[in-house]
Parts: C-alpha cells; structure tokens; sequence
C-alpha cells in the first residue's frame, strides 16, 4: 500500500517517519520549498527565529515527549522557565493567578475577593454551567481576574470576543487553579501553576525546525517539496493526486493541511460542506524578529495583555533557549502579533510592524533602540483554531464529508484543532493506533 501525505509540517513528516519504520510506502507532498509548516526557522546573520511564534518542547504526555527527546538525541538543550506577565508596568509571575501579590492592592482586592464570591456561589450550586468561554473564565477564576487579566489577554490573542467562543476546548489546556494557591499566592507564599512547563527543551542549534528535520531524516527521500496539490480524484485503484503538472497516484490519502486548501481541490464538495468550512474562524501571526547586542531580560517569555503596550499578546527570548541562536554577544527577542484579513495590522507593512515593535519594547525597558542589530518579519496565514459558538457544528460537517470520501484527517489545521506539538504527535500515533 502507498499512502500519499498532504503537508510535510510535524505532523505529516511524523506520520511518514512511523509508517514507513512499518514498511509501507509514503511520499509527502508540501507546497513549500521547506518542510516544517508552522515549525519553520530562519537563520540570517547569525540570529535564528522560529516562524510560526515561539515553541518551546514540552509535554504531560510521557510517550510523546520521549518521542521528541529521541530524535532531537544531542541537539536539545534543557532550561527552567521564567515566565512574566507584562501588567501595569511591571512583571509578574506565570500564570496570573499565581503572582496576585505582586498586583496593586486595590486589583489584589479585587480579584480574591471575586474569587471567594465566585467559589461560595458554585458550592452553592448558583452558578449554571458554562456555555461560552467567558462563561467558564468568570466560574473559574472570577470576576477580578477575568477583568484584570484573562480576558484582555485572552481576547488579545484571539481577536475575538470571549462571550462568543465555545468553551469545551479548555479543559486540560487550561488548568483549574487550586483554591489553596490562590490563597496562597494572594498572601505572597510562592506557588507554581502549569507545572508540567516548569522545565522545557529547545533545539541548540536550528530553531524548532531541527525537530522536524531530524524527524524527517529516515523519509527524506520521500519527500517532495514545492509540490501544491491542485487536485484529488479516486477513482476505482485509489487517489490521483494532481498538482497540475505531474500526477501523483496512491492507495491511501492522508491529509494534514488546512482545510481551506484541501476543499478546494476535491470534486463535487456540497455546497453545505464548503459553506461550514468558509465559517471556520481562524487567526493569523506576524512574527516580529528583534536581534541586540547585549543582553535582554532573563525571562523565557512574557505575556501582554493591555492593547496600550504594544499590538504582540507576547514576547520571547531565544536567546535564553539556547546560546547558540544569537551571535556572541548579542541576544534575541521574538514579537507575536495575530491578526486576521481585513483588520488593522493585516494591512501594515513589515516596516511599520518592525517600527512598532522596536518603540513598544524601548517603552517597556525590554531593550533600547539603539541596542537594535537585526529584524525581520514573518507571517503564517493558519496559526490559530478560533472556536467559535459554531465551531462544533461546522467541524462535524466537515469531517463526515471527509471520512464519507476516504479521507483521513490529522494535524491542527487539518483536524481544526488548537493542538501543540505534542498534541500533533499525539493525534497521529492514535490515527495510526485505528488506522495503522
């Protein structure tokens, strides 16, 4: 059996990596000139950035994490997090709820004593359960938090209003703080929220593209880049699979590119399918490249919520991953900044962005302008899942078409699923686990 993959990202290079170690044959086929997807780097003079934001390796997940620790063998090196949160001019301690008493005492106030209102009205059974996003983050953590922080931040990020996002995403990608750290940590006992990021790998040299390409290495040579499907076909021997040039034909079809790009391609899609897929909300990322001489703050990175601050939801340090993405003497901070078509900064220059980014981080003390060596800007059109109110009806469209069709569906985009790293990872050692 021949499997043709669509997309050379992590998820379709994992997924050609392990069936091909079973002895099927796998070609993958990426429209980009490099594989990768949204785990691309760039290097240029000396500085390497990450392209699609800022990715650190991580993971609650044992199997999967091994799984990454091996392949990047010798190429990794490990650090300890020192996570901030950019809030009134000062930084506080990651996540939010855990560094309460470092806020002004007026917000201090605020938020535990929303907390404790919101936590005797849930053990009162008053509060419904939750529908929205912001349903789940006012029974969570509050109305103090929500206001002074998960909301702005939030809504920040998804360029959407959290009233109007779905909530079933957020278990288990955001935990439940507990009571008696929230207590804790408005007295000023220190206390530690998302534990299983406390100690992180980055590639030493590479960027997180070394991971993709060390996982690619065994099926390089199945591999064709620069190849954008233009058409699919089955027919009674399989898929023919087309980029308008040279055909290819296989057993078995695998997709793990966005869904707006495989619809497309496909014969006869329902009118009711396309319309579900033209509603998927999704968010894109300018990422704004900084390289300085000298040092930038011993953070892993930051958080910003206020708009005021600047346009990036956070910023990064590669340079605090690993010594070996800057030159001697000169440190890297990366700026993420989501956007979607039509908005404000979908139409500013790359200049303009960089411009922006460099004044905004000069205010904030993060570096000073005239430290300034090295920038860049890169964009990715698929960076973020929006669950909207309509996401799950629309998905579920979408996917029974696909299946009804033969067409398997794994990857963030693919699936429409906000997964990380490890999640894609995870996704295709299951599909494979159904599926093999």
């Amino acid at each position: 059996m021949k499997t043709a993959i669509l997309g050379g990202g992590l998820t379709g290079v994992t997924l050609a990596r392990l069936l091909a170690a079973e002895g099927q044959s796998v070609v993958v086929l990426e429209k980009e000139d490099q594989i990768g997807g949204l785990c691309r780097s760039v290097t240029a003079e000396g500085f390497t950035f990450d392209r699609g934001g800022s990715h650190i390796i991580f993971s609650r997940d044992q199997q999967v994490l091994g799984l990454m620790h091996e392949i990047l063998s010798q190429n990794r090196s490990v650090r300890h997090r020192s996570t901030r949160i950019f809030y009134k001019g000062k930084y506080l301690k990651y996540p939010f709820e855990n560094g309460l008493a470092d806020l002004p005492k007026e917000d201090l106030y605020y938020c535990i004593s929303e907390f404790i209102k919101t936590l005797i009205a849930s053990e009162k059974g008053e509060i419904p359960p939750p529908v929205t996003f912001k349903d789940w983050i006012l029974a969570t953590f509050g109305q103090g938090i929500a206001d002074c922080y998960m909301i702005p931040y939030n809504e920040k990020i998804w360029k959407y209003p959290a009233d109007q996002m779905s909530c079933h995403w957020v278990d288990g990608r955001i935990p439940r703080p507990p009571v008696e750290d929230i207590v804790k940590s408005a007295i000023g006992i220190e206390t530690e929220g998302y534990t299983h990021q406390a100690v992180f790998s980055y590639p030493t040299t590479g960027g997180i593209e070394a991971l993709v390409t060390a996982m690619a290495e065994p099926v390089r040579d199945c591999i064709r880049t620069g190849y954008e499907v233009r058409s699919i076909r089955r027919d009674d021997d399989g898929w023919e699979i087309s980029d308008g040039e040279t055909v290819i034909r296989a057993d078995r079809l695998i997709a793990t590119i966005p869904l707006q790009a495989l619809l497309p391609c496909l014969q006869a899609v329902p009118p009711e399918v396309q319309e579900a897929c033209d509603r998927l909300q999704y968010n894109s990322v300018c990422c704004v490249n900084i390289g300085v001489k000298g040092a930038v703050p011993d953070h892993s990175w930051a958080y910003i919520p206020d708009p005021a601050v600047g346009r990036f939801n956070r910023i990064s340090f590669p340079s605090n991953y690993s010594s070996e993405v800057a030159p001697p003497g000169c440190s890297s901070v990366l700026a993420e900044i989501t956007y979607r078509d039509g908005d404000e900064v979908a139409g500013m220059s790359d200049q303009q962005m960089i411009e922006h980014v460099v004044g905004s981080l000069d205010r904030m003390g993060v570096i000073r302008a005239d430290q300034v060596v090295f920038t860049g800007v890169e964009r990715e059109q698929f960076a973020y899942v929006i669950y909207d109110l309509g996401y799950t009806t629309h998905i579920a469209t979408i996917k029974e078409f696909c299946s009804g069709a033969g067409i398997e569906l794994v990857g963030r985009f693919a699936e429409f699923e906000y997964l990380n790293m490890d999640g894609c990872i995870r996704h295709v050692l299951d599909l494979l686990e159904k599926h093999p």
